[in-house]
Parts: structure tokens; sequence; C-alpha cells
């Protein structure tokens, strides 16, 4: 069944963690279809922003599956496509429910507020203009997660564009597009005063 709404997405979730004591990634990537570009921008994110984002090391590796999808989407390869590394990544099916379940009210309330506004702007050059915004985003991942909680940014802007994406929301797109520069400015200001890129002068 095709995925239309961020329930859908953890539907899809507790499925597969009905099923197997491990969840892999190359499982979610079957599970939400390899056109989903929207699915599979929308729920690394929406997982770094749960309990597991928490765990030391997880946001990055969440942003470089993002990039991979984001780079795809930007020079618009029709099927998605992840490494054999990456799609034998696991998580145990306990805690991927127990994020899934946790962000259910969340997931009812994007589908309620947000739909099918001003498409024309999820499509063609949008998308592209998104993609190269969420790929900066992801180059921002690995410093900020030396700062308590200050990786979630780049990543709820980047939850924005897949779920615009995913419902085809162009006003949503247009803000999250917008939010993005605005971070990813905000991030590197912040990254270089703390010298998380290791570049400041003795």
């Amino acid at each position: 069944m095709p995925i239309k709404s961020v329930c859908d997405i953890l539907d899809e979730l507790r499925d597969l963690a009905g099923t197997e004591d491990r969840v892999t990634i190359g499982d979610v990537l079957d599970a939400i279809g390899d056109r989903s570009y929207g699915p599979a921008l929308m729920l690394p994110a929406l997982i770094e922003i749960s309990p597991i984002g928490g765990i030391p090391g997880v946001p990055t590796f969440l942003a470089l599956i993002i990039a991979i999808t984001a780079v795809q989407l930007l020079i618009g390869k029709e099927h998605l496509w992840m490494p054999q590394f990456i799609q034998r990544r696991s998580v145990s099916a306990k805690k991927l429910r127990a994020a899934a379940d946790k962000s259910n009210g969340l997931a009812h309330r994007l589908d309620k507020w947000f739909h099918g506004r001003l498409p024309a702007f999820v499509t063609g050059v949008w998308q592209r203009i998104a993609a190269g915004t969420v790929i900066l985003l992801c180059l921002l991942v690995p410093p900020l997660e030396f700062i308590p909680f200050a990786s979630t940014v780049p990543m709820l802007v980047i939850m924005g564009i897949g779920l615009a994406i995913l419902v085809r929301d162009g006003l949503l797109m247009l803000i999250a597009i917008s939010a993005g520069a605005v971070t990813v400015v905000a991030g590197l200001g912040i990254a270089g005063s703390t010298d998380l890129f290791g570049s400041q002068a003795e």
C-alpha cells in the first residue's frame, strides 16, 4: 500500500517490529518503497528526534543515510539506492516500536496540519533545491552532535522537507527550505565559534 501520511510510516515500522527481533535499514527501505523520497528523508530525521537519536554517533549515521538519499533526489534518480553496509545495519525491534509509539501523537498532528497546498512547489526544480538544502543540513550534524540536542534542529528542518514531499504541501516546502537556509547559516556560525571544525586559530 502506498505511503501517503506520517501515520502510514509509523504503521509500517510497527509491522516490521512485530515480525523480527531486529529490523534492518534494508527492511525499512523495502517497506516504504524505492521511489518514496519523502518518507526516506523524513524517517531518519524522525528517528533522530526520538530517544534512539540520543545514542552517540546515531545522529551522524542518520545524517549519512539522509545525505545519500538527498544526492539521489538532487540528480533525479528514479529508484532509491543504499549501500549494503548501511542496509545491513539493524536496530532492536523493541526500540523501534517504542520510537514509533512515542512519535504517534506528533504523527497525527502533522497529518492533520499539513496537506496538498501549492503542489507546484514540491516538484521539479523545487525538489532539487530542497535536496541541496538537505545535503547542507546533513553536513552540520557531525559537528553539532558535540552540543547537546543541537543536531535536532537541522533534523527537524529535514523532517519538514520530507513531510512536504510526502503530502505534497508546497507551502510547507517553502517554509522548510527557508528555515533550512537560516539553520545552515546559524549552524556554521555556532560550529565556527566553538571550533567544532578544528579550525580556530591559536
